[in-house]
């Protein structure tokens, strides 16, 4: 049997598999089962009561985690003018206009999130399989297409630790938490700004139970299932 099997199989007698932990109980098990040779990643995945093929039960969104995501976040900018400016002050990474949409053209794609000015959209627009595939493309919805006068804002929150949400074609939602190196009060305070995201972003045609399932899981450990009344009652207040 592959190491990597035994550990997992050591691991996970430490899960109670009947039982629904609350978020801090959770936290705590996730933590103790990262027992990979890197700072695991902490992810959320919830089985929604929508319909994915219903354009009217869609969710999609922001968070923002007040704890970060424990790494460097890359932000690159599409603007030109005085919005490049702005975007260079504010601190991003790669900032153009032609340059930059050739140069992923070209295969280039060392950044975590993309942001452009609505009037870089028809030159970004031509970068919507490449970007598209990779989660990386601007968009409105996501708050990642924004006027130049909240170019700065929308920079500083990408730094602190944005990360978007949205329902698969299989009902889920999976959102990155933060590293299993993180404490755990700082794993519940980001899981708390998660979940206050997606249950602001109910959609109006959403029927009858909005989340059905939730779980909390790292990389390479077991899944550890939520308490589902105790995990939609988090609140940061």
């Amino acid at each position: 049997m592959k190491e990597q099997g035994k550990r997992y199989i050591t691991t996970v007698k430490e899960l109670d598999k009947t039982k629904a932990y609350t978020p801090q109980e959770a936290v705590d098990m996730v933590k103790k089962m990262a027992t990979a040779k890197f700072d695991e990643t902490v992810e959320l995945h919830l089985r929604m009561g929508l319909d994915p093929r219903n354009s009217a039960q869609q969710v999609r969104g922001v968070a923002l985690l007040p704890y970060g995501l424990g790494k460097q976040v890359r932000v690159l900018v599409f603007a030109q003018g005085e919005a490049a400016r702005t975007a260079e002050q504010g601190g991003a990474d790669f900032v153009g206009a032609d340059d930059l949409v050739k140069k992923i053209e070209e295969g280039w794609a060392e950044f975590d999130i993309a942001i452009a000015t609505p009037d870089m959209m028809s030159k970004v627009g031509k970068l919507g399989r490449v970007l598209g595939r990779k989660g990386l493309m601007p968009n409105p919805k996501s708050g990642t297409v924004v006027p130049a006068g909240d170019l700065a804002k929308v920079l500083q929150d990408a730094r602190k630790g944005r990360v978007e949400f949205k329902l698969d074609r299989t009902a889920i939602v999976h959102v990155v938490v933060g590293k299993s190196s993180f404490d755990p009060e700082k794993l519940v305070g980001n899981l708390t700004a998660i979940v206050e995201a997606i249950i602001k972003a109910r959609p109006a045609g959403a029927k009858g139970q909005y989340v059905r399932t939730a779980y909390l899981t790292s990389s390479m450990g077991p899944s550890v299932k939520l308490d589902l009344k105790s995990t939609l009652e988090l609140t940061a207040s």
